[in-house]
């Protein structure tokens, strides 16, 4: 495949069998197109607007939202950009957490909450079925199950394609499977902090796609004279990029999707896609 770098870098991300559809593994996230603390309009609005239109300019055909984020603003702004949608974009939501205010998130997973918000998903994204839905948190005051076969039943009744898991241990997953099949997983993942690495594993053992949240973190690893420092300069790249770029590396089920909202940010994240990282470069992230 040849990668016009200039004008789609994200095609040399490589591709993921998705939800009965190929993207490419470096797509987008919508949390920060939305005011302090993911809580209402964001400063911009026509910035977040420009943001998703570059995004799949540059080749994002993976974007990846909330209910919850704003609640409600992503969503509708996805819509706003980028409807009607181009034939090769799959866009995943979630629900499961309501807001309270900036920064106040609580899991409600009973199944009639859960149903109500994707149709309320199905309006704003202005679309008749969910490319892939997700379990945004599995909500410890209701019967695991019960939340598993309401995705069964929306799967079945084709108000979405696929479902995914966000938040979860291997035995979470496992115990969804019994219920539904699960294509995605979306844990917090990133060089900083790797306490999903059970689960990245097995959701490479099982073809499972890997969204890692927060995907740019890099820790003390970032500082000054540093292993990102220091193969950033290498690579004439940012730290952010080498982030990315490590987790690209790091397994072929890999999604990171990383947000922003600004255009500047959203052409050096894409441009991530280009870094490649040496088997020695990545080892001596891995650590």
């Amino acid at each position: 495949m040849t990668v016009d770098a200039t004008t789609t870098p994200v095609h040399a991300s490589g591709t993921f069998d998705l939800a009965g559809r190929t993207v490419h593994r470096l797509g987008f996230g919508t949390m920060r197109l939305t005011g302090p603390g993911i809580w209402g309009e964001p400063a911009d609005r026509q910035e977040c607007l420009r943001v998703l239109r570059r995004a799949v300019e540059l080749g994002v055909d993976f974007v990846d939202t909330a209910d919850s984020y704003g609640p409600e603003v992503s969503e509708a702004l996805i819509a706003e950009a980028l409807h009607p949608y181009p034939e090769e974009l799959l866009i995943a939501t979630k629900a499961g957490l309501v807001r309270h205010g900036p920064d106040r998130w609580a899991p409600v997973g009973r199944p009639e909450y859960l149903r109500q918000q994707c149709e309320m998903s199905l309006r704003r994204l202005r679309v008749e079925r969910i490319d892939l839905w997700q379990l945004h948190r599995v909500d410890p005051k209701v019967p695991a199950d019960e939340q598993f076969g309401l995705m069964r039943d929306l799967l079945d009744e084709g108000k979405v394609r696929a479902v995914g898991l966000s938040e979860v241990s291997v035995a979470d997953v496992e115990a969804a499977r019994r219920v539904v099949p699960v294509v995605t997983v979306q844990n917090l993942y990133n060089l900083a902090n790797r306490q999903s690495d059970e689960v990245l594993e097995y959701a490479e053992r099982e073809g499972i796609g890997f969204i890692p949240w927060f995907p740019i973190a890099s820790g003390e690893l970032a500082n000054a004279g540093g292993p990102v420092d220091r193969i950033a300069a290498r690579h004439g790249a940012t730290p952010a990029q080498v982030a990315l770029a490590w987790l690209l590396a790091r397994s072929p089920v890999m999604l990171p999707i990383p947000g922003t909202s600004t255009v500047a940010h959203v052409e050096e994240n894409c441009a991530a896609a280009t870094v490649t990282l040496t088997a020695d470069e990545v080892a001596e992230l891995t650590g």
